[in-house]
């Protein structure tokens, strides 16, 4: 049997949700700054992480011979950069993870007009034409710390399962596509709005 991308957005959503839904504030810090020293690093490079990402991993997403799974390559991305993401945000009050709020929607709000348009169209075609995962990565950390700065949240669960879509040369343009798609339709909501409430 073989996960697919709703498996390992569902494995996401549940990690995500045990880093947000805490008794212990302490033991969430902890949590959240041991995921950022993963960031730019691949997934079991950094030993203290394994239990961050492999903990109740399905077997089936497992990577085999010490190379890590697109499954694993995946959750790693994802949850590493939501730390990176939440960083400088309250996690109760501000949790930098939205459900629906996809890459190319949230990255549309970075958009305050049109002479930024160009400057953030560069940055996400950057991350939808990497050819590797590592590049793939470090393009979108750069995204991600414009909507941190900006506390613009993200849907991490949906980035992961996008993102082991995305290393399958079969769905690759699909999630480009989806990619351009949520951008320019949720960029042009958000200036038709604009030009609604000055008229």
């Amino acid at each position: 049997m073989t996960a697919t991308a709703k498996d390992v957005q569902a494995y996401t959503e549940k990690a995500l949700r045990r880093l947000l839904n805490t008794a212990n504030p302490a033991g969430q810090k902890a949590a959240l700054a041991n995921l950022r020293r993963g960031v730019g690093h691949a997934p079991g490079e950094i030993p203290q992480l394994w239990g961050e990402f492999l903990q109740n991993l399905p077997e089936e997403m497992y990577g085999r011979g010490g190379q890590p799974s697109r499954e694993e390559w995946a959750i790693y991305t994802a949850l590493t950069l939501f730390a990176l993401h939440q960083q400088g945000h309250d996690p109760e009050r501000e949790p930098m993870h939205k459900k629906r709020q996809t890459l190319g929607r949230a990255v549309a709000q970075l958009v305050s007009d049109e002479n930024e348009l160009e400057r953030v169209r560069r940055r996400l075609n950057a991350a939808a034409t990497a050819n590797s995962m590592a590049a793939l990565a470090h393009y979108l950390r750069g995204l991600v710390q414009l909507l941190r700065a900006q506390g613009i949240p993200l849907d991490y669960a949906s980035l992961a399962g996008d993102i082991c879509l995305y290393q399958q040369s079969a769905y690759t343009g699909q999630v480009r596509l989806r990619w351009g798609q949520d951008f320019y339709g949720s960029y042009y909501h958000i200036n038709k709005t604009k030009e609604d409430e000055t008229e």
